[in-house]
């Protein structure tokens, strides 16, 4: 299996366990408005398993919140909860990550931003995750997921990194990305679009 039908396997599976867990209809049910963001929004999933929600309420109510992560740790194979509560910083969010284990018995891991309507942050990464879909080139699509696929187990770089490395510096290997990151770091890449 190439990486691109592996990729596409990997979202395919992605889409099903999105469905399957429930987790979209759990945020709607406290009045949540949830976008899918990221690699699965974008089609650059490859081999991380990682599902990127941003979860908007009017306000920020952790009961609530936790009401809803609750739910799901009743329901399904979450083996591990992370919860950051960011309520009064610039975020204006909660966080949390939990690991889900699948039939197959991979592990996923979700990503779910809690974030107060209208503050700082509300719709920037849906624009940075747009802005990448619309310079995707199919060529600039397998060249970033190869890097992604490349990049060794166990070593952590954030998707965003590789984007920008791809978009604004022309790497178009692991070995470039190594190098790009050490010249050019993104110190803030919720200030970047490509």
């Amino acid at each position: 299996m190439d990486i691109l039908e592996l990729a596409l396997h990997n979202q395919q599976t992605a889409w099903t366990i999105l469905e399957h867990t429930g987790i979209i209809p759990a945020w709607q049910r406290i009045g949540a408005t949830v976008h899918l963001v990221g690699s699965l929004k974008s089609g650059l999933l490859a081999k991380s398993k990682d599902i990127d929600l941003h979860i908007y309420t009017d306000r920020l109510d952790t009961a609530a919140s936790f009401s809803v992560m609750q739910e799901l740790a009743e329901r399904l194979s979450l083996k591990e909860v992370q919860y950051k509560n960011l309520i009064q910083t610039e975020e204006e969010c909660i966080e949390w990550h939990a690991l889900y284990e699948d039939e197959e018995l991979n592990t996923w891991k979700f990503d779910m931003i809690h974030i107060r309507k209208n503050s700082k942050y509300d719709g920037v990464v849906e624009r940075v995750t747009a802005a990448i879909m619309n310079r995707l080139t199919p060529e600039l699509r397998k060249t970033i997921i190869q890097i992604k696929f490349d990049v060794p187990d166990g070593v952590q770089i954030p998707g965003i990194e590789i984007y920008h490395a791809v978009f604004a510096g022309g790497v178009r290997s692991y070995e470039e990305l190594e190098q790009y990151r050490k010249t050019n770091p993104l110190t803030n890449s919720l200030d970047w679009l490509p």
